[in-house]
């Protein structure tokens, strides 16, 4: 069987590192493009980290720059507290990264991909939406060649999930909620991986312990990266560990049967209090917009060991 083509567009962020990390050891993946977007860090930051990334995992693909600021050119806020200053949890890393950017803009590259292999692209995404609606606002077709997108993003209030960064809003949706609406009214399959599931994974001390002593350099990386984004969520109410947010968008891309869904139109409240709230259509709601697939419950034990049994399958590489 083919490996599966996927785009993976990432604001690189300890967990995006983590699930890059879990999309290269998947010999069922093919990675076609790793795209760049402000998030975690500028892009400057972001762009430089997916950089280093693409070195330390021996990735074949090209790096692509994507967006620097929302599509409205608002300000951009940096979760410093979170992922550190250098948004890799400050682990030192070399002044220059030793691969340079493709050439190729983010959203370019999505288009390009979308029509080099129609019906066979998923696209991966763990940031702001902003490369998303940028290609659909340059090539509309590209809806229809998609094979599926997979949106880590937003909370719908399952199990009392709500936001993350106000009490209505998750951070990848909030920092470009105009975006993330243009992609959820878009006619491509869209999973949405919210806070709802995210927030039932928990990577534990003694799991973060075990991928260090069995991960190889790699899971010994991912252990020192980790540690600022430990302590954030130790200080923030997880006492032990941190939530799993990118690496399950992952999981419901190679292994979708660990996911509990409800399917219906998804609106993005643009602005005011509620600004970047994710929610349902209601009665009178949504009309002519596509129903997408909201995910709601997973099966947490299988996609841990889903993701060690990837992690332990390269011990003793170099990486």
């Amino acid at each position: 069987m083919a490996p599966m083509k996927v785009i993976f567009d990432t604001d690189p962020g300890v967990d995006d590192a983590m699930a890059l990390a879990l999309l290269a050891r998947s010999a069922d993946v093919e990675l076609l493009g790793v795209c760049t977007v402000f998030g975690n860090g500028t892009l400057d930051t972001t762009t430089s980290n997916a950089l280093h990334l693409a070195e330390l995992l021996s990735l074949r693909c090209g790096v692509h720059r994507g967006a620097a600021a929302p599509l409205d050119g608002g300000p951009v806020h940096l979760p410093v507290e979170v992922h550190g200053r250098n948004a890799l949890g400050d682990v030192p890393l070399p002044p220059h990264p030793a691969r340079a950017e493709s050439g190729i803009a983010a959203s370019d590259c999505l288009v390009q991909a979308l029509r080099r292999h129609p019906g066979e692209v998923s696209v991966l995404a763990v940031g702001p939406l902003t490369n998303l609606a940028l290609a659909l606002r340059a090539a509309p077709d590209v809806a229809a060649l998609a094979r599926e997108v997979v949106v880590m993003g937003g909370a719908f209030g399952h199990h009392g999930h709500t936001g993350n960064v106000t009490p209505h809003a998750e951070a990848n949706i909030y920092a470009d909620p105009q975006a993330a609406d243009e992609v959820f009214a878009a006619a491509w399959p869209v999973s949405i991986v919210g806070l709802d599931v995210t927030h039932q994974v928990v990577m534990d001390g003694a799991y973060l312990r075990a991928l260090r002593e069995h991960g190889g350099g790699l899971g010994r990386f991912l252990w020192d990266i980790s540690r600022v984004y430990q302590a954030f969520h130790h200080d923030t109410g997880v006492p032990d560990g941190f939530y799993v947010h990118d690496s399950t968008a992952v999981a419901r891309l190679l292994v979708p049967g660990l996911f509990g869904t409800l399917r219906a139109p998804v609106l993005v409240d643009r602005e005011g209090a509620t600004r970047g709230r994710t929610r349902l259509a209601g009665p009178g709601e949504g009309t002519g917009r596509p129903v997408q697939t909201v995910c709601r419950e997973v099966d947490a034990a299988a996609l841990l060991d889903f993701y060690g049994r990837r992690m332990r399958a390269g011990e003793g590489e170099s990486a």
